[in-house]
């Protein structure tokens, strides 16, 4: 199950119009995650199977999002994206939550729970 790749504007449609909006109102109906990521980057390598997975295991209860820091930079510099993988946990109510580096699966599961509120 290949994850879904946001530009400038798919982004401003399923997560946040940052053009409209000053301050956070999420666009989406499903918490979310959004991995800022390079094809250079060895650790978001190591992240992007485990995303795939997660997606597969949790199915309609979460989206994943990846974006492309390299061709959408704009959105990378709104976000003040300095390392990579980047990774914004979107709750469907409350401010989202950014984690760095590349994580194991256990602690994705455990941030999908208590910053989404999303279970298995």
């Amino acid at each position: 199950m290949k994850l879904e790749h946001l530009t400038n504007e798919t982004f401003k449609q399923k997560i946040f119009n940052y053009e409209v909006n000053k301050e956070w109102k999420f666009e989406g109906e499903t918490p979310a995650i959004i991995d800022f990521y390079a094809d250079w980057c060895q650790p978001c390598k190591i992240i992007a199977p485990i995303l795939e997975e997660l997606k597969h295991e949790y199915g309609d209860k979460l989206d994943i999002f990846k974006v492309n820091t390299e061709e959408q930079r704009e959105l990378a510099s709104i976000f003040g994206i300095q390392s990579i993988p980047s990774l914004l946990f979107v709750p469907k109510d409350g401010q989202p939550q950014m984690a760095m580096g590349a994580l194991p699966k256990e602690t994705f599961k455990q941030a999908i729970s208590e910053v989404l509120s999303v279970t298995e």
